[in-house]
């Protein structure tokens, strides 16, 4: 019963994730260089919006905030480029991890988070698209993710336990250390709230070693949030 329950609940979210990605399909236009996002919510609109290039002859180009996402898209025949050839994009939808007043954002669950901020860093309209249950009120619940270089790790673990977090080297289900697209470390970092986003990132920032980390702040324009009720579009 448990089993079923869990899966009821896991379908439900999956259909409300759908609606979000639905209407985040609404604001793409012909013509427009797009940023495909990273994580489950992301791959549901990569989906949707390669099924409108494949059968309806959608054309646009995108670039990907992800290995995975570059290869899913290219498999509907989504055309792509790179910051070579295009100074910006019109727009980019992505997934969240947890989202705050103001749409303050942790992201980098899936592990992408570096080239996920390039991407919405070089975007003119950045979109979030998730379902109700990442929605709070403060962030930091969900363990914050810092990209580090490999060797400075043990450096920046001791940074951020002076901080006041509890890092924690993510790693694979085999025990062997997560390794990010651009050969980097990735520390978890849970066990406290955030009261002040922006000066913890000036903090993280400053840190030598760190590449990047998993606040983003001031960057979407929009959040679509598929509750039970109906879909909620959250600006700034």
């Amino acid at each position: 019963m448990e089993a079923m329950a869990g899966k009821s609940a896991q379908d439900e979210q999956t259909r409300l994730k759908q609606k979000a990605a639905e209407r985040a399909l609404e604001l793409v236009e012909p013509g427009m260089t797009v940023g495909l996002g990273s994580g489950s919510t992301a791959t549901l609109w990569i989906k949707l919006l390669g099924e409108k290039v494949r059968s309806q002859g959608l054309k646009i180009r995108a670039i990907a905030s992800s290995d995975d996402s570059e290869k899913l898209g290219r498999s509907y025949g989504i055309p792509f480029t790179n910051f070579d050839e295009v100074s910006s994009l019109d727009l980019t939808v992505d997934g969240a991890d947890e989202v705050a007043p103001g749409l303050a954002l942790i992201k980098g669950g899936g592990g992408k988070l570096l080239r996920e901020k390039i991407v919405a860093s070089a975007s003119k309209r950045f979109v979030i698209v998730a379902d109700g249950s990442k929605q709070v009120e403060k962030l930091g619940k969900f363990p914050l993710p810092v990209e580090v270089i490999q060797m400075a790790e043990p450096l920046v673990s001791r940074e951020l336990r002076e901080l006041g977090f509890t890092p924690t080297i993510r790693t694979n289900q085999d025990g062997s250390r997560y390794i990010t697209d651009e050969g980097n470390l990735i520390l978890d970092c849970s066990g406290m709230l955030i009261d002040d986003p922006r000066a913890l990132a000036a903090k993280l920032d400053a840190i030598v070693g760190v590449v990047e980390h998993g606040l983003f702040l001031g960057m979407a324009k929009m959040a679509l949030i598929a509750e039970e009720g109906g879909l909620v579009e959250r600006t700034t």
